[in-house]
């Protein structure tokens, strides 16, 4: 097995492109294994997390809204961007953000998996909860003021559908749904 040294790419220079409220921007000059260098386009995050849930029917709650990047309406597990400016562990962003986009609040979470979603460009982690023993409040957290969102519950068949349908498009809800499956094969 060869050593990670191997790999390494040393940054000799790095340039702010970009310094926003969600990502940074930043362009590497780096010194590749075998001494040539190459530009790097690097996209900061602080991380986010995922929200398996079910409600009381066993269905899976999502929330649909509209997806600027990719022009159109989807459906999702309940989500939300870890704020580096809070001292919240990622457990603690998860419930307050199902609470805020469902109206639900978990006994306990259980960590699923974590896991980068586009390591060849950026540094986001995702780590995905499963919510047990859901709630209803009846004074739920504010939804996020530039959020607009319709909570949805689905069976794993129509969950199924929507993902052939493309209604369910992103990685983190289609992991969901695949860990429901397992799930209730493991039973």
């Amino acid at each position: 097995m060869l050593n990670d040294n191997q790999f390494e790419e040393k940054t000799i220079k790095r340039k702010e492109i970009y310094r926003g409220a969600i990502i940074d921007v930043m362009l590497d000059e780096v010194r590749l294994p075998n001494g040539d260098h190459a530009k790097r386009e690097l996209v900061f995050h602080s991380g986010g997390v995922g929200i398996i849930a079910f409600d009381e029917q066993n269905r899976l709650l999502l929330v649909k809204q509209f997806r600027k990047p990719l022009e159109k309406t989807i459906l999702e597990i309940p989500a939300g961007k870890i704020d580096p400016n809070e001292s919240q562990t990622p457990e603690r962003t998860a419930a307050r953000e199902l609470e805020e986009e469902t109206g639900y609040r978990a006994e306990n979470f259980q960590q699923v998996a974590s896991m980068y979603l586009s390591p060849g460009f950026a540094n986001e982690i995702m780590y995905i909860y499963h919510a047990i023993h859901l709630k209803k409040v009846l004074a739920p957290l504010a939804q996020d003021e530039e959020e607009v969102l319709e909570l949805y519950a689905l069976t794993l068949p129509q969950a199924k559908q929507a993902i052939a349908d493309q209604l369910i498009c992103d990685a983190k809800t289609i992991y969901a749904i695949q860990y429901w499956e397992l799930m209730i094969k493991g039973k």
